[in-house]
């Protein structure tokens, strides 16, 4: 699958806490920790689980950037 979204990360599911609708899928991406909500029947859909190896496609309309100051 070919996505206009430049910023696609390989990474590597490392825990899956699901609620009822929605799970949240933490990242491994290079020593980096991501975190994504997505709903429960997507967990599914894709057959996640831990170990799994994925590409974060985000896409974001705001990055904030902030300092210690």
């Amino acid at each position: 699958m070919q996505l206009s979204a430049r910023n696609q990360i390989p990474a590597t599911v490392t825990s899956i806490n699901a609620g009822e609708a929605n799970a949240n899928i933490e990242l491994d991406a290079a020593g980096v920790r991501l975190v994504a909500s997505i709903t429960v029947e997507a967990v599914r859909q894709l057959g996640l689980a831990e170990g799994s190896h994925v590409t974060a496609v985000i896409k974001a309309s705001d990055v904030i950037i902030a300092t210690g100051d």
